[in-house]
């Protein structure tokens, strides 16, 4: 995971269809090798690891210029249009364990629209299955991305306000992970520096964990 002068951190998505998992995926990887598209029904059908090129002078550390590479997974939405729950799962559980078995997971990104409201059982679904597939630890290893982060803004919000009037079901999930969040917006900055704004919170949450893994065996 860390040599001299180079980081790699290893990030799983999830959430729900259509939530922007893999423009996320595509942000974080500053590329597009993630299938994005809006469709009615499911677009991500299996698993996909993709890597990022070397991004230089990310950070220093003990006066040296570090470099970061970013491993991610995309996984299916959740509910799916097409595949079961457990489908889903173990599709996803397979992966974890072939791509992270003994390198381990930094975080499990949960994906969601900043302008849909977290509540209902189904809302709650994708986060239900994070919880199972990385078992008691998972509070340790995860972090929700809000995307259309936009929205917030056009409704004469900013972040802290929105998260303070945020419903209780995602106050108590957000309690639960130490408040590790971070926003996605389509406009304003450009992509290398959102990437790079995103990037950076994603670092600092697993810093604050002293980069541990969570591993699949």
């Amino acid at each position: 995971m860390t040599q001299a002068n180079k980081v790699t951190i290893n990030v799983a998505l999830f959430g729900m269809t259509q939530s922007g998992k893999s423009s996320a995926g595509n942000i974080l990887l500053g590329s597009t090798d993630f299938h994005s598209s809006f469709a009615a029904c499911s677009v991500t059908g299996e698993c996909s690891l993709c890597h990022s090129c070397h991004l230089h002078n990310f950070m220093r550390r003990a006066g040296q210029e570090i470099t970061l590479q970013v491993q991610v997974l995309d996984t299916p939405g959740y509910p799916h249009s097409k595949l079961s729950k457990h489908q889903v799962k173990q599709a996803v559980k397979e992966a974890l364990a072939h791509h992270f078995g003994q390198e381990g997971l930094h975080l499990a990104l949960l994906v969601q629209r900043a302008d849909v409201p977290v509540c209902g059982e189904e809302a709650l679904a994708p986060m239900q299955m994070i919880q199972e597939l990385l078992g008691q630890s998972w509070m340790n290893y995860t972090a929700i991305l809000f995307t259309h982060a936009e929205k917030i803004e056009e409704a004469g919000l900013d972040e802290d306000k929105y998260l303070h009037e945020a419903p209780d079901t995602l106050l108590t999930l957000l309690n639960s992970i130490q408040h590790r969040c971070v926003f996605q917006y389509k406009k304003g900055n450009s992509d290398n520096e959102q990437r790079r704004k995103i990037l950076g919170r994603l670092v600092e949450f697993i810093k604050e964990n002293r980069y541990q893994v969570l591993t699949f065996k």
